[in-house]
């Protein structure tokens, strides 16, 4: 489902309805973060990128600031490095 991210737009319309939308973090054990946003934490096998990707890789915390990304997203990870109770829901 394609949707606007109006998250912090001055002009943006009026909401007429409720999407149910969800970001999450994979992490390894080293800490370093999956970036392709579901929220799960990897137990075994491989790796592999799926038909809609271009490049899946675990990225360093230090890397993140480098690399090309909506505000939003960037803003929920550093949420999560936060280690917030409770996310950010605007």
């Amino acid at each position: 489902m394609a949707r606007t991210e109006y998250y912090d737009d001055r002009d943006a319309p009026e909401p007429n309805s409720l999407v149910v939308a969800a970001s999450a973090v994979v992490t390894d054990e080293e800490g370093r973060i999956l970036l392709r946003l579901l929220y799960r934490r990897v137990v075994g096998g491989q790796l592999a990128i799926s038909d809609d990707s271009t490049e899946l890789r675990f990225v360093p915390e230090g890397e993140l600031d480098k690399l090309p990304m909506h505000h939003t997203q960037r803003l929920r990870l550093h949420h999560f490095l936060e280690e917030r109770e409770q996310p950010d829901l605007g």
